[in-house]
């Protein structure tokens, strides 16, 4: 998975890697060439005393410097270069995928995964890259090339390396494979951190409110503390890794210095055959550690490339139109027939059968007990979700055969959950038309009951938005997320319990402002509140999903017992006559 995600990322730069390659193979070819200069300084300078030849060998040696250290430079310059592209064009790949995600993907990866899998995920494979640009590339090249000038040095002391390399090799990968699992779980605990944060980040209100200060620090604890065990067992596979080369490296230059001192004795080597001999098995292994760094961040990124690939490989449930309908008769009329809408692998569907009709200039309303599916209607006409069975008609076409942006033009959705930008009062409530005069902003606040509070702030339009909305109540939040959707003046009007932050006078005024405002579009409306649908000209009652009645207040208070009940539940008999 690494490999593949890494090979179809680099390839607009292969140009850039074959100057690394060329870079990396000239250095660490001149880094080989160093130790037999210096044998030859050694053997043909200094154990016969001409410092001519010393003078000319070393000049020649410090000219080979000079190229490996341009080299060397320069390779990791465009190796830093081509990673830190790979991670840009990984994080754009993913944001692109998240945002082509219905709301069923998004809750099946979860907003803190995704976030750990955009930001955590994506640098440790980008790293791992980085690493083997300025690391990986050379040691291969360096290992089998110190290889190579060793034999030239000495076949018999070579057997060494027959030896040594296997040991060294057999050690790595047993401490690898024990490391892959351990990565996968931090990776994991640290999904779990971020949710527990972003949880209590986003509740702090709720949290103090409830004086959950030490629950939640508990929680938190628990999350941070299985991070650091799982952490920790990985740091400890990991700690094992450099004593072991270091071992290894040092038994083996003992080695080398025994067998070749007897060999000098013998008469079978040089002094200066010796000491090239030695800096050749240190290259070697080096090469073999550097490897061995490189090895030791597969695991984790192999992991980490996984989780990335496994969001770039999800299609969205919610799929473009090939042809889109560009056009509409924009009436604004909106049917649902025989919809259905059941989640993968559950055993019942949220909706079953639905079916209702919503005209232009009139007001529909859909009510029912917390579950009842209520929101996930609303969210089949935007196409949040699709459906899984029946239809969505808008203007008598499927809205899956709408263009994405016609679709935005015509369906103003207000959610459940207001969300608010960071920003400006005058950039949210032009997210849906960029090109919204000051006229039109002040239009829509008036109508949403949001023009005085706007007014009484220090700088009004520009006033100062906090990101979500904190900054200011939920009243206001809701008041100004009904605005953005009144400036776009779409054909159909979609509310999601848009009221319930609201007092009753304010939703009164609201209501009857929203009346004048979109007496020609069709108005949807989800509700808790009886008092807010009580005069819709249509009332849909769902229960577990399925509609169980529709009609007026009048109609379903005499014949609906389920939407009976719900009236009765916030008014007595005669308020609710």
């Amino acid at each position: 998975m690494l490999v593949r995600l890494t090979r179809a990322y680099l390839r607009p730069y292969s140009k850039s890697i074959a100057l690394i390659v060329l870079l990396q193979l000239v250095q660490t070819l001149a880094t080989l060439y160093l130790p037999t200069l210096n044998a030859d300084i050694i053997d043909g300078g200094v154990v016969k005393g001409d410092t001519g030849y010393i003078l000319r060998y070393g000049g020649w040696m410090l000219g080979v410097t000079l190229v490996q250290v341009v080299c060397a430079v320069g390779a990791v310059y465009y190796g830093a270069r081509t990673s830190m592209a790979l991670g840009r064009d990984l994080r754009a790949a993913v944001f692109d995928r998240v945002q082509s995600f219905s709301a069923r993907e998004v809750g099946q990866f979860g907003a803190p995964s995704l976030i750990t899998r955009t930001t955590n995920d994506v640098q440790q494979v980008q790293m791992l890259v980085l690493m083997a640009f300025t690391l990986m590339v050379s040691a291969p090249i360096m290992c089998v090339g110190g290889i190579v000038m060793a034999l030239n040095q000495d076949v018999p002391l070579s057997a060494l390396l027959l030896v040594i390399v296997p040991i060294l090799g057999i050690i790595v990968s047993l401490i690898i494979w024990r490391m892959r699992p351990v990565f996968r779980g931090v990776q994991e605990r640290i999904d779990t951190v971020n949710r527990v944060l972003r949880e209590q980040i986003t509740g702090i209100r709720v949290i103090r409110a409830f004086v959950r200060d030490t629950h939640e620090r508990g929680r938190f604890r628990s999350a941070n503390t299985e991070l650091m065990d799982v952490s920790l067992k990985a740091g400890r596979l990991m700690s094992l890794m450099f004593p072991s080369v270091m071992l290894v490296v040092n038994l083996s230059s003992i080695a080398v210095l025994w067998f070749g001192g007897h060999r000098i004795d013998g008469g079978h080597m040089e002094i200066g055959a010796l000491t090239a001999f030695l800096s050749y098995l240190m290259q070697i292994l080096m090469a073999v550690m550097m490897a061995t760094f490189m090895f030791m961040m597969v695991p984790r990124a192999e992991v980490c490339a996984e989780r990335v690939q496994e969001v770039l490989g999800t299609d969205s449930s919610v799929v473009p139109p090939a042809v889109p309908v560009t056009q509409l008769r924009r009436s604004g009329h909106l049917e649902l027939t025989g919809v259905e809408f059941r989640y993968p692998g559950a055993e019942e569907p949220v909706l079953k059968d639905v079916s209702l009709v919503a005209r232009p200039g009139e007001i529909t309303a859909v009510i029912g007990s917390t579950g009842s599916g209520k929101s996930t209607l609303l969210g089949l006409v935007p196409r949040l979700f699709d459906a899984t069975g029946g239809t969505v008609l808008v203007d008598g076409v499927d809205v899956r055969e709408l263009d994405p942006v016609l679709m935005s033009e015509t369906v103003g959705l207000v959610p459940q959950k207001p969300y608010l930008f960071s920003g400006t009062v005058a950039s949210n409530l032009r997210y849906g038309k960029p090109d919204a005069t000051d006229e039109e902003l002040w239009q829509a606040l008036e109508t949403a009951q949001a023009r005085d509070f706007v007014e009484g702030m220090e700088l009004g339009l520009a006033a100062p938005i906090a990101q979500g909305g904190t900054n200011v109540s939920g009243g206001q939040r809701q008041r100004l997320a009904i605005a953005r959707a009144l400036v776009r003046r779409p054909e159909i009007y979609l509310f999601d319990d848009s009221f319930s932050a609201l007092d009753y006078a304010t939703d009164a005024r609201l209501r009857a402002a929203l009346a004048q405002e979109t007496g020609d579009a069709t108005v949807v409306i989800v509700a808790q509140r009886v008092s807010t649908i009580r005069d819709a000209d249509r009332i849909v009652v769902l229960d577990e999903g399925r509609v169980v009645g529709t009609g007026t207040h009048p109609e379903l208070m005499a014949t609906n017992e389920t939407y009976r009940e719900i009236v009765l539940s916030q008014l007595t008999e005669e308020e609710a006559a």
